[in-house]
């Protein structure tokens, strides 16, 4: 059966999506250079700020990422891939617009935890304000029967804060700093009852790691190129 070639809807920003093409990299089962899957990126940093968008202060990304989905498909993609959890807000638009699947990392997250972590109920959230405001993905995780919480308003405003910190290139020098404020707030969160943390932004797994939290942290970038690697070499099985 021949191989499906991903595209992947970049740029947002730019470091999550290098760090998504090495997810799927070290996901795929290969002993050569050959055996690798081909990937065609669209990495465009001129995408409109989604959080803007979502929350009604900034022009809509939808026209631009759509440019880049035909610039895929005219490429060679199969399907789509974005790196980019709050882009994921409009993936309805998205869809209307272009003719090649898109893999939500909403659906992916919900189907893991409940295939994989069946005694989770509820997860805590951190991502940025557009994705926590425009509820699409709390929206998913219910309809499987999870439970979402989010961080509280002010602290809300430090992850937001985390996460211009983390695309900040020259601010590598902080990102200590923001590890220390991201696992502080996941601690609150599993204190007010998450068995679960959600890095609900393509920046955060840049900084908060597994063992940082007393709880399974999920990653939507590793979770969605598991899936991706999955899709491309049309397997159905979800690893553990």
């Amino acid at each position: 059966m021949k191989e499906k070639t991903i595209g992947i809807l970049g740029g947002m920003g730019p470091e999550a999506t290098l760090d998504f093409f090495g997810k799927i990299i070290q996901n795929t089962p290969a002993t050569s250079d050959q055996e690798h899957l081909r990937v065609i990126i669209d990495n465009n940093p001129k995408i409109p700020d989604r959080t803007e968008a979502i929350l009604g202060k900034g022009e809509s990304p939808v026209p631009v990422m759509v440019q880049g989905g035909l610039s895929l498909a005219k490429a060679g993609a199969d399907f789509i891939v974005i790196p980019c959890i709050s882009a994921h807000f409009f993936l309805d638009e998205l869809r209307c617009n272009l003719s090649l699947p898109i893999i939500s990392a909403f659906d992916e997250v919900a189907v893991l935890i409940t295939r994989n972590h069946p005694d989770i109920k509820a997860v805590g959230l951190l991502a940025t304000k557009g994705t926590i405001q425009g509820g699409r993905f709390q929206e998913t995780l219910i309809e499987s029967g999870i439970k979402t919480l989010a961080p509280e308003p002010e602290e809300q405003e430090r992850v937001m804060s985390a996460i211009y910190k983390i695309k900040n290139f020259s601010a590598h020098k902080v990102r200590k700093e923001t590890k220390g404020i991201l696992t502080d707030i996941a601690c609150s969160l599993i204190a007010r009852g998450s068995q679960g943390i959600i890095a609900g932004c393509t920046e955060i797994p840049l900084v908060l790691e597994p063992e940082d939290v007393i709880v399974p942290l999920l990653d939507p970038l590793l979770i969605l190129a598991k899936a991706a690697v999955r899709e491309a070499q049309q397997v159905t099985s979800i690893d553990p």
